[in-house]
């Protein structure tokens, strides 16, 4: 509409024209078009799944030329692999048992199949204590039948986790769950008020350490408990952990437990000599010390735990680093 009114000199509008079209010649090559950009989609802010996706994308970003990495606030695990799965993200942090479940279509009232998220990583692992009173008399897991165990808030990844356990063993529909938090579960522990507690977190956890400085504690054996169950089988995601001896105090054995296993993860879109890139660089000497000082869980970061809990597909990048470092792929592991 302008235009019908008001016409700028040709001399002028020749010039602008000229003037465009060499900010356009020069600006272009340099920009945006070389610069990959990602997504990681992390967990609620000030969680551990938002320090470690933080992390990671902060060093990408530093380390790798052109490549931008955007962190991402998340719900959690569920939500990063629909995320993943669907593209609004690239990378992601998801529980072992959430992407096997997921894939298999067996998540809590969604059937959906995800089937587009691999895995990188194992990153740390978030194991379970059962503890109980010295004086209880209890030292076996088997011992629990009718008795009060709390197992962590209603609808938490700790109750789950104690459901899946218990039911494995056929206890569940034996014992009086308790659904309340880790530290209310350790000063009902003190008191009598319950008979055991369980705790699925990494260790050392603060709730467990003040449960066994308020009175002397044993922590039972999970792991030998279910493997005289159906856990392997329905659920082969959780992997063995042992808690070292002197971890809590008056606990002067090793404990061996079950770990669900947070794993960094990738969509399946991204191609594979990027992802074996973003790989190679996290898992440098300059990465790991910077993962070592975003998180002291970051200590499971290594070669050797790589593929601890994981029972899914894994990344072809990946899966070329992973073999050049000398694991083994297993056939769960392969698409």
């Amino acid at each position: 509409m302008i235009s019908k009114f008001f016409k700028l000199p040709t001399t002028f509008g020749s010039l602008a024209v000229a003037a465009v079209a060499a900010v356009t010649l020069t600006a272009s090559p340099a920009a945006d078009a070389q610069v990959t950009r990602l997504g990681f989609s992390g967990g609620p802010d000030g969680g551990t799944f938002q320090y470690f996706s933080n992390g990671i994308a902060t060093h990408l970003s530093r380390a790798v030329p052109n490549t931008q990495v955007s962190n991402m606030v998340s719900a959690g695990s569920v939500e990063n692999l629909r995320r993943v799965n669907s593209r609004d993200a690239d990378f992601g942090i998801v529980y072992s048992g959430d992407l096997y479940l997921g894939m298999n279509g067996r998540l809590t009232n969604d059937t959906n199949k995800y089937r587009n998220v691999h895995v990188i990583a194992h990153l740390y692992g978030a194991p379970g204590h059962l503890i109980v009173r010295e004086d209880s008399g209890i030292t076996d897991v088997a011992q629990l039948a009718g008795k009060q165990v709390a197992v962590g808030p209603a609808g938490s990844g700790a109750a789950a986790s104690a459901q899946r356990f218990f039911e494995s063993i056929g206890l569940w529909d034996k014992i009086k769950p308790s659904f309340i938090g880790y530290s209310q579960g350790a000063s009902a522990l003190g008191d009598n008020q319950i008979d055991a507690l369980w705790v699925f977190a990494g260790f050392p956890n603060a709730s467990v350490i003040q449960a066994a400085t308020s009175n002397k504690v044993r922590l039972l054996q999970v792991w030998d408990a279910a493997q005289k169950g159906t856990l392997p089988q329905d659920h082969p995601y959780y992997a063995k952990v042992t808690i070292p001896a002197g971890t809590y105090p008056g606990v002067d054995y090793d404990v061996h437990s079950i770990s669900d296993s947070a794993l960094w993860v990738a969509g399946r879109h991204l191609s594979a000599d990027d992802v074996y890139k973003y790989t190679s660089e996290i898992y440098s000497a300059e990465g790991m010390k910077f993962m070592h000082s975003v998180s002291k869980a970051a200590a499971s970061m290594t070669v050797e735990n790589a593929l601890l809990g994981v029972v899914t597909p894994v990344h072809a990048g990946a899966a070329k680093f992973w073999e050049e470092k000398g694991l083994k792929l297993e056939a769960s592991h392969k698409p």
